[in-house]
């Protein structure tokens, strides 16, 4: 089998997640399918049938081991919280660092770190606070690369640590902490004070000095300015801590408790604690308009056994002997789902409904239960996890709500191979690769718009549809989207309520956690987000996030505001100065009287460089580039001298590849380096010349492809479409990003923040 074979020949961005992020040193399909499942032929056979996925670690890394790759199998850790000592802070990062380098995303809990103005023995003679380490673990993130990404990072804080309202405050600087996630730990004794609007009492001690910083918050009054702070910047997020706690097969365990959750929050775990994630696609599951119960029960035994196999396997490559001892006494797996939003589609029912929270129901309770019995089955042959107590277990709420009595038998006797079996998380690339849609997210759009660059004096804009959604306008004979049924909901019509609705139907299936992200429009008001997360707490969800159209988190601007900043820089813009399409006479002296234009902006060590250049309409070659600075973007003298350099090379006969060779042999610039390190942000090169070199390649590319009729199509927002660069794109491929399951995800290359 090819990899065209297996997502199609048209899905050129799976095809391309395929290629750069999971295919190792070129291998074929099929060595790719037998090295990631291990040669288990039951596995190989599922996963050639996009019934399941590992998790992209998994996908990525299986087997890299014996090559000497030093990598891990696991997406989620949670490090061992820092104590109150500077020793325990930095130590700390010392881990956080060693995971990144590994490839693992990580949480961290801040809230045994004393409080702002506490009492030191030193010469700081009072500490800085908790809030203040949040800087100290994002620069982390950033400085440690995982090939070609950085890491991911969760922080939290209790709601009992008094600096909470600064905790919460931080992202409202949209420079601070940029690379970490943030949420708050809030407890049913907090939420009953919001709800009440009672003082809630914060308090740490200290047993060094035996002191304790009391603090009295108003509830009701903090959680408004959280509320706000999340319609503004869509953080911190909420996680229920007290249902993470509460809600799992371990609750009626004295010796356990969660420390943290991972960086997408569908992960709570133990000190040192690691999980292994899989996803089941249910949408494949859907035959001839029926669930098949039957199928998807014997998948889900599959699937357990897989991520055993694979946390056996990857038992001794985890970074940390913390990890090491954990996943040896713990055993957490991560089986979850994606499709959930296409399978409900195919079945004709209205995501957020009655009917579909009862189909779910029933779904989750067949999940939990297979994958409990599957446990118990392996428990019996190879020995359950090292700590496991049975009779406890079987105490937990969970246990006896999700279990039927053949499988509360077998555990009785046998206990379980797991402390932890499921979870959901984003599936971010994972489901933009096979084409559904990811986690138990709602589809995100009906249709995208891309754009077709052509000779023409036009650009053509047409409809792309989601996949599901297309499949069932073929199938029933739908030419205008405007008529599909009432059940083909998207994220962007969809009551909050309704979205919610489902995650806690799961969430009563599920004893890890969910990655939920709900996203609000952008005329939505901010008391929404507080009844919001009220009723995210009263359906017995576990954490949520929320992301409104327009946020200050990424500056998106409204399409009032997009449109009155398209009309200021028009009046402001020289005229024919659009790129990619036909420049008329006059425009550039010496040139053709009709060329074609591109430009590339460039990040440099001394700032922005924008790159223009024009090709020959007919040929596709390179005629003339031009070169210059934004307002930061180093010597206007040298992009004059080189823009003419180029030029004359080009004009002279000289093939685009020969004088980008010699651009490319220009060596390394110290700012260029400096920037990258720091920033993360350069394009590609290692100086200025290289990094323009770079650029008219990538030109002179999709200029050849027009030349030969194949149609560049690049996914636009509103934004782009006025000529306007993306106001968050993507590092990769540097389109826009689109927020979903609390991840930015690119629906152009599939690159995405958490994978």
């Amino acid at each position: 089998m090819e990899i065209e074979d297996w997502l199609g020949a048209d899905n050129q961005i799976g095809i391309d997640i395929w290629q750069k992020k999971y295919c190792y040193n070129g291998e074929t399909f099929d060595h790719w399918l037998d090295r990631v499942s291990n040669d288990d032929p039951a596995l190989r056979e599922m996963i050639a049938q996009k019934k399941f996925l590992f998790g992209g670690r998994i996908l990525a890394n299986r087997g890299l081991h014996k090559t000497g790759l030093k990598v891990t199998l696991s997406n989620c850790y949670v490090v061992t919280p820092p104590e109150d000592s500077i020793e325990s802070i930095f130590e700390c990062a010392g881990k956080l660092a060693r995971t990144f380098s590994y490839g693992g995303g990580v949480g961290i809990d801040l809230s045994n770190l004393a409080p702002r103005g506490a009492k030191i023995n030193n010469t700081a003679s009072e500490t800085s606070g908790a809030v203040s380490f949040t800087d100290l673990y994002s620069m982390v993130t950033g400085l440690i690369g995982q090939h070609g990404r950085r890491g991911a990072l969760m922080l939290t804080l209790s709601c009992e640590h008094p600096d909470l309202e600064e905790f919460m405050s931080v992202k409202t600087d949209v420079n601070r902490v940029t690379k970490a996630n943030m949420s708050i730990r809030m407890s049913d004794e907090f939420m009953e004070c919001v709800v009440g609007k009672r003082t809630y009492r914060q308090k740490f001690e200290r047993p060094e000095t035996g002191d304790a910083v009391v603090k009295d918050l108003n509830a009701y009054e903090f959680f408004k300015k959280l509320c706000y702070a999340n319609w503004d910047y869509g953080e911190p997020g909420c996680l229920y801590w007290d249902r993470i706690s509460n809600w799992n097969l371990l609750s009626e365990v004295p010796e356990y408790s969660y420390a943290g959750t991972n960086p997408c929050a569908e992960e709570p775990l133990p000190a040192g604690g690691s999980c292994l994630l899989g996803s089941i696609n249910l949408s494949v599951f859907v035959k001839d308009g029926k669930f098949d119960e039957e199928d998807f029960r014997k998948t889900v035994s599959i699937c357990v056994r897989g991520l055993n196999d694979v946390l056996d396997e990857g038992l001794p490559l985890h970074p940390l002997q913390e990890q090491k001892d954990s996943v040896r006494d713990w055993r957490q797996i991560g089986l979850g789902i994606m499709g959930l939003a296409d399978m409900l589609i195919k079945l004709g029912i209205r995501y957020g409904s009655k009917e579909s929270m009862d189909f779910c129901h029933k779904l989750g309770f067949v999940m939990a239960d297979a994958a409990i019995r599957e446990s118990a089955v392996m428990a019996k042959e190879v020995g359950k996890f090292p700590k496991c107590n049975a009779e406890l277990i079987m105490a937990s709420p969970f246990f006896a709500e999700n279990t039927s009595p053949e499988t509360r038998d077998l555990v009785a006797k046998h206990g379980l191979r797991n402390s932890q079996l499921l979870t959901i998380a984003p599936t971010g690339t994972l489901s933009t690769m096979i084409g559904v849609s990811g986690g138990i997210e709602p589809i995100y759009a009906v249709h995208y718009e891309r754009r077709t660059v052509s000779l023409s004096d036009k650009d053509d804009f047409y409809k792309v549809y989601t996949p599901v959604v297309k499949e069932y306008m073929d199938a029933n004979g739908v030419t205008d989207d405007s008529k599909l049924p009432p059940f083909v909901v998207t994220a962007q019509n969809l009551d909050y309520k309704e979205r919610l609705n489902l995650q806690g139907a799961w969430q009563m299936h599920i004893d890890a956690s969910i990655s939920s992200t709900v996203n609000l429009p952008n005329e939505i008001p901010e008391s929404e987000v507080y009844d919001l997360y009220i009723y995210a707490w009263q359906m017995g969800c576990k954490g949520v996030t929320v992301f409104r159209d327009g946020c200050k988190r990424l500056g998106i601007l409204t399409p009032k505001e997009k449109e009155e900043k398209a009309k200021k820089e028009k009046e402001g813009a020289v005229p024919d100065s659009n790129v990619n399409g036909r420049r008329k006479r006059g425009f550039v002296d010496n040139v053709a009287d009709d060329v074609v234009g591109k430009k590339r902006k460039l990040v440099t060590g001394c700032g922005s460089l924008h790159c223009t250049a024009f090709f020959d309409p007919q040929s596709g070659e390179l005629l003339e580039a031009y070169l210059n600075k934004g307002s930061t973007g180093g010597c206007n003298n040298f992009m004059i001298g080189l823009s003419r350099m180029i030029s004359l090379a080009a004009r002279s006969g000289c093939e685009v590849n020969s004088i980008v060779d010699q651009l490319k042999s220009c060596g390394s610039c110290p700012s260029y380096a400096v920037r990258n390190y720091t920033r993360h942000d350069t394009s590609k090169g290692a100086c200025c010349p290289t990094a323009v070199g770079w650029a008219l390649i990538d030109m002179h590319q999709e200029m050849q492809r027009e030349i030969r009729g194949i149609s560049v199509e690049t996914e636009r927002s509103e934004k782009a479409k006025s000529g306007n660069p993306p106001v968050n794109p993507c590092p990769k491929c540097g389109e826009e990003l689109q927020f979903q399951g609390g991840c930015n995800i690119c629906k152009s290359c599939g690159w995405t923040k958490c994978d």
